[in-house]
């Protein structure tokens, strides 16, 4: 039995728009529907008269979703606008489908009213389709009719004549002409499907065109359920593990393998165990459909020609021969691609990019991806979930058929799609890093959250406070996104929990590049009063809590194999005491030291470790809301409101030192700016001379 998709429209939200509103609110209802389309995927589009801007006649313009942007997301400044008498000219200027990229360069001449959204290479697809209102999308199910071997009968088998049929060919010009040309074959039809590709609808109206979509999806959903088989993909073979080993496996995978695949740049990853993944990577047929490739565009170009598939036993996993084993799959891979790129390539084509997978699944465990940024690694799982639909379907209604090869490699090397590269913004200092913060839902450590963030790195707020660190969290995610920004709770002195939280946190982004230990507490008492407890509770978290944190950093960015940066965060107080403050001081200095013996360590494997040490950050920093603040006044003769003017005036530079300040010392550190420095020491404390280094 197959879901029935559910009718969004509301006529009551609808009435009073106008065409163009009608548009967008089709659009956004169709995107947000992930059972219709795939994220970003698909496109729609309307043909409204209106007035021209310089006659004031009535004109016939083409809204469509411009270039880039989310269907489901996307406001009316997500449609380009194009006088569709001057698309329909262009006919004109066409000289052949080997010159059908040049008609890119002329939709700029064809833009309605001085729009800058640039119009996508699907414009010429809805403008040659005689309807008011057109809908493309790429829904799994109709894929998956597109994507069978006997497409062109399975889709009369399905549809009768409703839908109509075109072959297999690159979005363009041409393929504009071809769906016109099928269209005026049956005007009565209801839509075309476009082999290996995805699915047109129409309709008179937004909402007939919206209507029509869900009915043409809903009868291609409800055929593949009617002849779904009970052991798709030729049946199991590696059975499932049981999720805790699954969780364990990819704890230790995630690192190794992202360490393999950002020698050229950093990438981050992301891991998939769904019921759907876990059929399909252990499934008889796994390899042999996986080595075909995707058919969709939409899902090749983010999820590349194949995937790699790296066979696991759990009790390997930590053996040499297996991380000699993953070499040798990875050297294959790119070797492998590395030869498809020479068989395909063309006299003008693009340098080779990345030759390393970014898909790898592991039978009985799950799906691996990974790229530039969470979200993309994120959403290329996605989009092979989509594929993985695809090959059920069309396997289960004849035999499943990927692009052609030379076909993949002149949409994954498509000029246009370079060009459409080369105008991406420059990445970010950090981007492609991960950074585990302790104590990061305090003033200092949620201020070093930030600037890390800011410079595109993601980052792992941990912390003892459960409460804090949600809200932090929650504050973080809304400046730079959900997918950027995860958490764990731990204490840093019980080692067992150090242990299991950053191995589990390494499964959020696929390892961890920066590690900022700030985890602290603050107390002060005369040394005659310092208990043995009051000792040990400083010792724990300042030192042995520095020293769990960065043992288990370490193993993983030796893992990685990929360097890796420690920034301690000290005090003043580690280079020059303070009375009432044995038990402080004395672990300041710990962490100090501890950082100089990690760097002397970590230098072989490219890890850099320095500390910053700051003074009396009075501002934000959770150290002063305990008895700290009046206990350092009382050692001072002071009040606690004169406390901030004495840490100023005893300053050389007489100025308040803030948490963005200390945060951007850890930044100069974690960033290449400080590439040749570790084991060194930098002060941020408006000047305290007796804390000068020597």
């Amino acid at each position: 039995m197959s879901n029935k998709i559910e009718n969004r429209w509301d006529d009551a939200t609808a009435d009073g728009m106008s065409e163009s509103e009608l548009l967008h609110y089709r659009s956004n209802l169709l995107g947000s529907d992930l059972t219709l389309t795939n994220f970003a995927g698909g496109n729609t589009s309307a043909k409204v008269m209106t007035p021209d801007p310089l006659t004031g006649e009535e004109v016939e313009v083409l809204w469509v979703k411009g270039s880039g942007g989310d269907l489901g997301s996307m406001g009316m400044d997500g449609f380009a606008t194009f006088y569709q008498d001057k698309l329909q000219s262009l006919k004109n200027k066409y000289r052949g489908v080997e010159y059908e990229d040049e008609m890119v360069a002329y939709l700029p001449y064809c833009t309605f009213n001085n729009n800058p959204r640039a119009g996508s290479i699907d414009t010429p697809l809805h403008a040659f389709i005689p309807r008011p209102h057109v809908d493309h999308l790429h829904p799994d199910a109709c894929i998956a009719v597109a994507a069978a071997a006997n497409s062109e009968a399975v889709t009369k088998e399905v549809f009768g004549d409703e839908i109509g049929w075109v072959p297999w060919k690159k979005p363009g010009f041409e393929l504009g002409l071809m769906l016109e040309a099928e269209y005026n074959k049956n005007p009565e039809q209801k839509g075309i499907i476009l082999g290996s590709h995805g699915l047109f609808t129409w309709g008179n109206t937004a909402k007939e065109s919206y209507e029509t979509t869900l009915e043409i999806i809903q009868k291609a959903t409800d055929y593949l359920a009617a002849n779904a088989q009970d052991a798709p993909f030729g049946g199991e073979i590696n059975p499932a593990l049981d999720a805790d080993t699954r969780s364990t496996i990819a704890q230790t995978l995630m690192p190794i393998f992202r360490g393999k695949l950002s020698q050229d740049q950093n990438k981050i990853g992301h891991f998939n165990d769904s019921d759907t993944v876990l059929q399909f990577v252990g499934s008889a047929d796994c390899r042999k459909l996986a080595a075909m490739g995707t058919s969709c565009p939409d899902h090749f170009l983010r999820t590349k020609i194949c995937p790699l598939v790296v066979d696991v036993d759990p009790g390997e996993i930590n053996d040499e021969a297996f991380i000699e084993k993953v070499d040798g799959l990875f050297a294959e891979y790119k070797a492998g691609y590395e030869a498809y790129y020479e068989r395909c390539k063309h006299d003008n084509s693009p340098a080779i990019r990345d030759a390393y997978p970014v898909v790898i699944l592991v039978p009985g465990v799950g799906m691996f991806t990974y790229a530039k940024d969470k979200a993309t690694a994120r959403i290329s799982g996605e989009f092979y979930v989509n594929a993985i639909n695809v090959m059920r379907g069309a396997s289960a209604i004849s035999e499943y058929t990927g692009l052609p090869e030379q076909e993949a490699f002149d949409i994954e090397y498509w000029l246009l799609e370079e060009a459409k590269l080369q105008r991406m913004p420059k990445p970010k200092e950090l981007s492609g890093k991960v950074a585990l913060v302790t104590g990061g839902a305090g003033g200092i450590g949620s201020a070093i959250c930030r600037r890390l963030l800011n410079e595109g790195a993601c980052v792992i707020v941990a912390d003892f406070d459960v409460d804090a660190t949600k809200t932090t969290v929650e504050a973080l995610q809304a400046d730079y996104g959900k997918g950027n920004v995860t958490s764990t709770n731990f204490d840093v002195t019980n080692e067992e929990a150090v242990t299991a939280s950053l191995a589990a946190a390494a499964v959020d982004f696929g390892g961890i590049d920066i590690l900022v230990s700030n985890a602290g507490i603050a107390t002060s008492a005369p040394i005659e009063e310092t208990t043995g407890a009051l000792w040990d509770k400083n010792i724990a978290v300042m030192g042995t809590g520095y020293f769990l944190v960065s043992r288990e950093a370490f193993k993983m960015m030796k893992a990685q194999g990929i360097g890796g940066s420690m920034v301690f965060i000290s005090s003043k107080n580690a280079l020059v005491a303070s009375k009432n403050a044995s038990a402080y001081c004395t672990a300041k200095s710990a962490e100090l030291h501890l950082a100089r013996c990690v760097a002397l360590e970590g230098a072989a494997h490219g890890i850099r470790v320095n500390t910053v040490n700051p003074d009396a950050v009075l501002q934000g920093s959770k150290i002063w809301k305990g008895n700290w603040k009046k206990e350092r006044a009382e050692a001072y003769g002071l009040t606690e409101e004169e406390l901030d003017n004495h840490y100023i005036n005893r300053s050389m530079l007489k100025l308040p030192v803030l948490p963005e300040d200390i945060a951007e010392g850890v930044y100069f550190f974690a960033s290449s700016l400080a590439g040749k420095s570790t084991g060194n020491i930098l002060n941020v404390d408006a000047g305290v001379e007796g804390a000068f280094t020597r």
